[in-house]
């Protein structure tokens, strides 16, 4: 999942950036709400972690533009604003979440999860099925009938990326992106290696990865 972080608070958004990488999350962030809502308006975010006390645009004012451009965005609000009228006017205006400073990194992580469960996947579960496959959500594990297929971060993510799109064809540019963020970069033999080793591991279970390749446009996963 690719979740952008608009905090004005350096330490607090750099920590919430390490631990959220860390989980497996693809993180952009910022401190400044202008830069903010331009990637959220253009940006591919499943879920957005809003500060309200923002420099040059307010939280207030990027949730409701989120909101009028009807962006595909669960979005959790973090703010030092703790009084019950802050929070019914962050939700009247359209957040999912509202979480008060200081806050624990497990609650926000949970939260976080269960807003994932309303989010574009669409599933009830923590997992996606794809034949004898099964993707774990919480624990950031592909299953092969029950048995671990032992990804590496970057092999997870492709598999999640492509398993979370169903029905897709996904280019090169937005797997990269995925797994590197809006500023990096993947080249594509690497994403190519890491499919590649991917196979391996699950050939070695007994199964083929059901992820193909459309020559000249991208990836997507074969479901028969």
């Amino acid at each position: 999942m690719k979740i952008l972080i608009i905090e004005d608070s350096t330490s607090l958004r750099r920590s919430l950036k390490i631990g959220l990488s860390n989980l497996g999350f693809t993180v952009d962030d910022t401190g400044d709400g202008s830069e903010g809502l331009s990637m959220a308006l253009a940006g591919d975010y499943s879920l957005l972690i809003l500060d309200l006390m923002l420099p040059s645009v307010d939280g207030t004012a990027i949730l409701k533009a989120i909101r009028k451009a009807n962006k595909d965005m669960r979005v959790l609000i973090l703010s030092a604003r703790d009084l019950t009228e802050d929070k019914i006017e962050g939700l009247l205006n359209g957040a999912d979440d509202y979480l008060t400073k200081p806050f624990s990194f497990d609650e926000l992580h949970v939260r976080l999860l269960c807003l994932m469960r309303r989010g574009s996947l669409n599933i009830n579960s923590t997992t996606i099925t794809v034949g004898p496959f099964s993707l774990d959500l919480h624990l950031k594990q592909l299953h092969c009938d029950g048995k671990d297929a032992n990804l590496t971060p970057n092999e997870y993510k492709l598999v999640e990326c492509l398993f979370s799109n169903q029905g897709k064809v996904i280019c090169p540019e937005k797997l990269s992106e995925y797994l590197a963020g809006q500023y990096d970069a993947v080249a594509k033999n690497s994403i190519e290696a890491h499919l590649s080793t991917t196979r391996k591991k699950t050939r070695a279970l007994g199964y083929d990865l059901p992820i193909k390749t459309k020559r000249g446009f991208g990836y997507f996963v074969e479901n028969n």
